[in-house]
C-alpha cells in the first residue's frame, strides 16, 4: 500500500476498449458495428460517471485489452486501472479482485457495463453491505440468470471456476457455491443488461419513462441516432 490511502472498497467496472466489431455484437443488427461501440462507450461513460458519484468508494476499471489502457485512462481519469488476464470472464474476475486485494482494499466490487438504467442506490448498497462483517458475497442478479455486480472482502475462487458464463445458470450455481461453503450472502434487486436486440428496445422504453438524470450519455445517442 505505501504510503498512499487506500479507500476500504474498490468499486470496478469490467470493461473492455469500445471498439467497432468487438462489442456488443449482438446488437447488429439493428444496430451497425460502429454504432454498436459508440453504444457501449455510452454505457461506459455513464457508468464512470455512477461510480465517481459514490460514496466512501476507490473508483476503478479492469480493462482488457492491454493496449486499451491509455483509453481508459482518457475516459476515465483518476480512477485506478488493472488489466484483466485470464482465458474466461471467471479467471479476468478472479485475478481483478486477487489484485484489488493486494493493493490493500478490504473489499472490492466488480460491475458490469452493460446495465446503464441501473439504479445508483443499488450501488451504494452493495458498498455497505460488503463493509458490513457479517457478509461474505453480495450479488446483484439479472434478469437472464447472470449477474450485474458481485462483491467480496476475500478472494473465493471456486465462486469463478468452471462456470458456464453466459448462461442462465450463472447466479444461481454461483448462489449454490457460496452456500455450500458457508458463506452469508446478500442479493440486491434484480435488473436488466442489454444484450440483445429485445434489450435494445426496452432500454429504448425505460429511457422514456425516467424523468431527468440516469445515462446522459445513453440518452445522447439515442437522441443522435433518431435524427
Amino acid at each position: 500500500m505505501g504510503s498512499r490511502e487506500v479507500a476500504p472498497v474498490a468499486v470496478s467496472i469490467m470493461a473492455k476498449a469500445p471498439r467497432a466489431g468487438e462489442v456488443k455484437t449482438r446488437l447488429c443488427p439493428p444496430l451497425s458495428a460502429t454504432e454498436a461501440a459508440e453504444l457501449y462507450r455510452c454505457f461506459l461513460l455513464d457508468k464512470i460517471e455512477q461510480v465517481r458519484a459514490l460514496e466512501a468508494a476507490s473508483p476503478a476499471i479492469a480493462y482488457a485489452p492491454d493496449e486499451g489502457r491509455i483509453l481508459f485512462e482518457e475516459l476515465a481519469p483518476g480512477f485506478a486501472l488493472v488489466p484483466q488476464r485470464g482465458a474466461d470472464l471467471g479467471s479476468r474476475l478472479a485475478d481483478s479482485f486477487d489484485q484489488f486485494f493486494a493493493k490493500g482494499y478490504a473489499g472490492a466490487l466488480a460491475i458490469d457495463s452493460d446495465t446503464p438504467t441501473l439504479p445508483r442506490d443499488f450501488l451504494q448498497r452493495a458498498l455497505d453491505l460488503i463493509a458490513a462483517p457479517h457478509i461474505d458475497v453480495v450479488l446483484g442478479p439479472t434478469e437472464d440468470g447472470g449477474y450485474y455486480l458481485i462483491g467480496l472482502r476475500k478472494l473465493y475462487r471456486e465462486l469463478f471456476e468452471g462456470i458456464a458464463w453466459s448462461t442462465s445458470k450463472v447466479f444461481p450455481e454461483t448462489v449454490r457455491r457460496a452456500e455450500a461453503k458457508g458463506l452469508r450472502i446478500a442479493c440486491l434487486p434484480p435488473w436488466f443488461d442489454v444484450d440483445t436486440p429485445d434489450d435494445l428496445d426496452r432500454l429504448k422504453a425505460s429511457l422514456a419513462g425516467i424523468e431527468g438524470g440516469g445515462p446522459r450519455h445513453t440518452r445522447r445517442f439515442f437522441r443522435e441516432r433518431a435524427r
